[in-house]
């Protein structure tokens, strides 16, 4: 029996992770949250990777505008973290999994990134990604993976779908960025496609080194925002688009995040299916009822600018 060990393991992506995996009694897997591994400590990310096989790292720092000005401590937990955890795989024969970001690109370019699109972070939190990343390649050539991933939105913790269905029910208008592009990519269904990598990479069919975990297609935070209200049967044109320039942010954002998906087929899988049709999936899978539809209260309106 192979056994995994996911770091990480009470954030959003980690906890689906858990979900997919219960699926599967043919593995025996280890979970570890931020207050049962210090993956900071190397003698504890040591003894912790000890006994497996493959390990998947989705522990992080996320708090992309914190980051600018404790650079040090983001690199700490995305960078020097994720060399100890490359380390402890390259000495005991494990192989790694490290979740990454759309952030190391600049984000400036008008068609999709590929997996070896040169890096050029604009944020400090895009620099101790970047750092992550490199220590992977330089310390698991053949059995290191990086998987980017952006815009993520899932059933645990705050996201920007989550906020779009809460305030709908609390706002008539909602003023949101359009001039943003990207991947919206449900959590869910990146962790399945990091276990169905796992098994590929543990079967020997995967090369190493960077994927692209994004949902395919593309739109703006207003799109995405758009989709959820005329999911859930309220009124789209209660969203209205604005421009991020009305919104000062430590962190700079990249306008373009958009995530080519080529190298998957060489790992022999198919890449994530459409954003559009992904989204729907999640919110029929949700419990909550549909918001109340405050569309006749027009006094009532928020500028909404995504993480």
């Amino acid at each position: 029996m192979r056994r995994l060990l996911v770091t990480g393991a009470g954030g959003m992506l980690g906890r689906d992770l858990l979900t997919v995996l219960d699926l599967r009694p043919d593995l025996s897997v280890t979970a570890t949250t931020r207050a049962e591994l210090d993956v900071t400590d190397p003698e504890a990310v040591r003894a912790a990777v000890t006994g497996h096989d493959l390990v998947i790292n989705s522990a992080a720092w996320t708090d992309v505008d914190g980051a600018e000005t404790q650079e040090a401590a983001a690199t700490a937990v995305n960078g020097d973290a994720v060399a100890h955890l490359a380390d402890a795989c390259a000495a005991t024969g494990a192989r790694m999994i490290q979740v990454s970001t759309d952030y190391v690109f600049r984000g400036d370019g008008t068609s999709p990134y590929q997996e070896d699109a040169v890096p050029s972070p604009v944020n400090a939190y895009g620099r101790s990604k970047l750092a992550g990343e490199r220590a992977v390649t330089r310390l698991l050539p053949d059995t290191g993976y990086i998987v980017r991933t952006a815009w993520l939105y899932g059933e645990h913790g705050p996201n920007f779908v989550a906020t779009m269905l809460r305030l709908a029910g609390e706002r008539a208008q909602l003023d949101v960025v359009d001039d943003q592009r990207g991947q919206p990519t449900w959590s869910y269904a990146l962790a399945e496609q990091l276990v169905a990598l796992a098994d590929a990479a543990l079967a020997g069919r995967a090369p190493a080194g960077p994927y692209h975990g994004t949902a395919s297609g593309e739109t703006t935070w207003y799109g995405l925002a758009r989709e959820v209200f005329a999911l859930r049967g309220l009124d789209p044109d209660r969203v209205r688009p604005t421009t991020s320039d009305r919104f000062r942010r430590p962190a700079p954002r990249p306008s373009y995040s958009v995530l080519g998906h080529e190298r998957w087929k060489e790992a022999g899988l198919q890449p994530l299916s459409d954003w559009r049709s992904t989204l729907a999936q999640k919110l029929a899978r949700s419990a909550a009822p549909a918001p109340e539809d405050l569309s006749d209260r027009a006094e009532h309106h928020l500028d909404v600018q995504p993480q």
